[in-house]
């Protein structure tokens, strides 16, 4: 027993040892990683102050950059600021230098209105003065003196206008047919050839130039039997290829054009041949006139015209004015008349019939001296045509006095016929000229900056200085350009004037 008990106690005793070397070898061990975790503890302290450090200083860094960029923006400004209170400075030292300008100027002006009322009242004085002696010496008061003297200088304006009419008109009367023929003369001598040369001329024609040989004959026998046959000159020269048949009448050059143009494809030219062909042909062409007159009033509706006037409607077919074809020209405005009959609800056919027999007093040849209004209106007269028709025929270029509503229907479509683009040939000198005049009609004016003439001469545009004219003068300058055109110049259809008036307020922000 007494062994086991000291093994027992030996035993505890063991495990009593054993329990406090295991809690002292644990409690080492702890020790070692407490001191472990501190230093680890530390060492991790260190790195995050060091990492809050380099975050500060960059943090620092990049505060500083943005409060130099700040401070250079505010001193930028401020140096603005100190350049515009500058010149604010310099302004307001010149406005106040022109205020005291301004106010020496006024105390002047002051001064001098002070001297000129000054002065008007003592010439009113004087004036009142030498009305009261005046009155005494006359014994007639201002106003009856006044009155006496319009009186006196109205008849004596009266009579010197009537002298200075009378005396015009005596001018007018003796010079006048002298100053009509030197008009004419001038006007043939600047374009009398280029019109001679385009409705007096006709070209025939050849392939071979030995043609000219047998054509104008043994010593000119047979040019000079065509030239008396026909009535036209035949000019044969070094052209290749081609012979000039000149004259003013249209049907005897294409008498003449047609009578070679037989004569050379028969071959056989000798006077007597001559003479026969000249002969058939101006029959050939005689009844041609008369199919193209039957024709053209068969074409436009129009019946029971005379064989005479339908005879000369179809010669219109070989006459020309101003480059447009005579008998297209009186069909156009056959046809305007009926269309603007219709319109205004007149008489159509009556209408038509003046239109086309307007300018029928053109291919007569019976009188050159008096207007082809007059002759045409003669010749309807002669021929049995109503007397609207022969009125407006007669009046549509004002020779006569409108009687009826048919005439100025006639005289507008002759005009729109005559106007309208491509009908009649123009000179481009005399177009340019008359676009500058236009234009310098309107610049002549006081105000006016530009003007542009439009619409080939029909519409002009003028520009005014908005300062100088105000609205209502505007409208007074576009009626006298107007009036001055009508009256100055000579144009086709009508032309319009337009007056611009502009104002413009223009600022800059800066």
């Amino acid at each position: 027993m007494i062994e086991i008990l000291i093994g027992s106690v030996g035993v505890l005793l063991g495990g009593f040892l054993g329990f406090f070397f295991l809690r002292f070898i644990n409690a080492k061990k702890g020790n070692d990683i407490v001191e472990k975790a501190k230093k680890d503890a530390e060492q991790l302290k260190k790195e995050k102050l060091l990492h809050a450090k380099e975050k500060f200083i960059e943090l620092k860094s990049q505060h500083e950059h943005i409060i130099n960029k700040k401070n250079n923006d505010i001193n930028n400004t401020q140096q603005r600021i100190k350049q515009k209170e500058n010149t604010l400075n310099q302004k307001l030292a010149q406005c106040n230098r022109k205020d005291k300008e301004l106010e020496n100027s006024k105390e002047e002006l002051e001064k001098q209105k002070s001297a000129i009322f000054k002065k008007q009242s003592e010439l009113e004085k004087l004036h009142k003065k030498q009305v009261d002696q005046l009155e005494q010496i006359s014994n007639l008061s201002a106003e009856d003196a006044k009155l006496e003297l319009i009186e006196s200088l109205k008849e004596q304006a009266k009579t010197q206008a009537l002298s200075i009419i009378q005396n015009t008109i005596d001018d007018a009367k003796i010079t006048a047919k002298q100053e009509a023929k030197k008009i004419v003369i001038q006007t043939i001598q600047r374009i009398a050839t280029e019109e001679a040369i385009d409705n007096s001329v006709s070209v025939f024609n050849i392939e071979d130039d030995a043609v000219k040989g047998r054509i104008i004959g043994r010593e000119g026998r047979n040019i000079r039997a065509i030239e008396s046959a026909t009535g036209v000159d035949i000019v044969v020269d070094d052209t290749p290829g081609a012979i000039v048949l000149s004259c003013f009448d249209s049907v005897r050059r294409e008498v003449a054009r047609l009578s070679l143009h037989k004569l050379v494809t028969d071959g056989r030219i000798h006077p007597a041949r001559i003479e026969e062909v000249v002969k058939k042909t101006t029959k050939d062409i005689e009844d041609e006139i008369i199919q193209i007159g039957k024709k053209t009033t068969i074409d436009l509706g129009i019946h029971g015209l005379h064989p005479e006037l339908m005879k000369m409607v179809g010669r219109m077919r070989y006459r020309s004015s101003y480059g447009q074809n005579l008998l297209q020209h009186s069909r156009e405005t056959a046809n305007l008349c009926s269309t603007m009959a219709a319109e205004l609800g007149l008489n159509v056919k009556l209408a038509r019939r003046a239109g086309l027999l307007h300018d029928i007093g053109k291919v007569s040849a019976d009188d050159h001296e008096t207007p082809h209004a007059i002759i045409g209106m003669q010749l309807a007269e002669k021929y049995g045509e109503k007397p609207d028709v022969c009125n407006a025929i007669g009046a549509h270029h004002d020779e006569i006095e409108m009687n009826c509503l048919i005439a100025p229907l006639v005289q507008v479509c002759d005009g729109i016929s005559g106007a309208r683009p491509g009908a009649r040939r123009q000179m481009a000198d005399a177009y340019m000229k008359r676009i500058h005049e236009l234009e310098d009609t309107a610049l002549s004016y006081p105000g006016v900056i530009k003007s542009y003439a439009i619409q080939a001469g029909r519409e002009l545009r003028v520009i005014v200085e908005s300062d100088k004219v105000n609205d209502e003068e505007a409208e007074k300058l576009s009626f006298q350009i107007s009036d001055q055109i009508e009256n100055e110049m000579t144009y086709p259809g009508q032309v319009k004037v337009t007056v611009i008036r502009e104002t413009r307020a223009i600022s800059f922000a800066k």
